[in-house]
């Protein structure tokens, strides 16, 4: 039966590995050299993908990296090196560059294939934590990412080497992001189905009310005639329209509390007299995290939308920015 060891004990053990980690990370900062500059330009200027590799721990590194690169416009895949030599080496191109990850630089499924690498004219860069390593030594560009020594008690287990390598890769795809000038509508377009994407694609126009379901009475409408269509159209206010389709104001659900502290007649009292003048709008085709964010600074719980007229074209609230994820 295992032995549960004190709490004490585990957190010591557990910031120990944190701290090592954090520091194999920092000192890969302090000593990044122009052989980085070199490998962003490589890949820049070539005209074919990014094939990451790796076996191992560093097989999961590399399909991260590929992943990381591949989302932030550097179009990249993952290619298994055992498989690489059953084959799978045909999906390396000429104008591709090869990254291989291997911390010793001397994994034999790596090297084995270095040959057909070169000789189908794609570059290499190589990432190990030994400068004197085969791999190090044949690459086109090496980056090294060695550590003193492992966050495992042991110093065995890949931990400090595969957070260092990891990192590294991200500073790679960061790098290379910044000089493709990768926006944050680039972004998107790679990310549709995330809630990053809904942020960044979905805007007001997409889940605003309009039509029959729009709320809306004219300025010169009573009390009465505002309560029914905030009823009937469930968004929580209307808008107050004048004769020409713009927005004089909006009456909401705090509007009628406000109200009702004070004898009035809902038959006659005109809703001109009790809405809340200049109201907070926001256009069709700002983004919808626009709109929350507006919603949020002011205290409100819906916008009305209008064209460049300040004429009424739409209204939304925040239960419509929950329904599309976009908070």
């Amino acid at each position: 039966m295992n032995h549960i060891p004190e709490t004490s004990h585990l957190l010591t053990l557990a910031r120990q590995v944190l701290h090592i980690e954090a520091g194999a990370v920092n000192a890969l900062a302090d000593r990044l050299d122009e052989n980085f500059a070199t490998a962003v330009a490589l890949i820049l200027a070539s005209r074919g993908r990014v094939v990451v590799s790796g076996m191992g721990k560093s097989g999961h590194v590399a399909r991260k990296i590929a992943a990381t690169l591949a989302s932030t416009g550097t179009p990249a895949y993952f290619v298994h090196p055992a498989e690489a030599s059953h084959g799978d080496l045909g999906m390396i191109a000429h104008d591709d560059v090869v990254l291989a990850l291997s911390n010793s630089g001397e994994s034999a499924e790596l090297t084995a294939i270095l040959p057909l690498i070169k000789r189908r004219g794609a570059k290499l860069i190589a990432m190990t934590g030994n400068t004197a390593s085969t791999l190090a030594q044949e690459a086109d560009v090496h980056l090294y990412a060695g550590v003193d020594k492992e966050a495992c008690p042991l110093n065995l287990a890949p931990t400090a080497s595969t957070t260092a390598a990891l990192a590294l890769g991200d500073a790679l795809a960061v790098a290379l992001l910044d000089a493709r000038g990768f926006s944050a509508d680039d972004f998107a377009r790679t990310h549709p189905g995330g809630s990053l994407g809904r942020r960044l694609l979905v805007h007001v126009r997409d889940v605003m009310h309009t039509g029959d379901a729009l709320p809306s009475v004219s300025a010169d409408a009573p009390l009465k005639e505002a309560l029914l269509e905030m009823t009937h159209k469930g968004l929580g206010m209307t808008a107050v329209v004048d004769a020409a389709g713009r927005v004089a104001g909006v009456f909401t659900d705090g509007d009628l509390r406000r109200a009702l502290e004070r004898p009035l007649d809902i038959h006659t009292t005109g809703i001109s007299h009790l809405m809340t003048q200049n109201p907070k709008t926001i256009a069709a085709d700002r983004l919808a995290v626009e709109a929350v964010d507006s919603m949020q600074t002011h205290h409100i719980n819906g916008l009305l939308v209008v064209d460049d007229s300040h004429k009424l074209v739409g209204a939304l609230n925040m239960h419509d920015l929950l329904k599309a994820g976009v908070v």
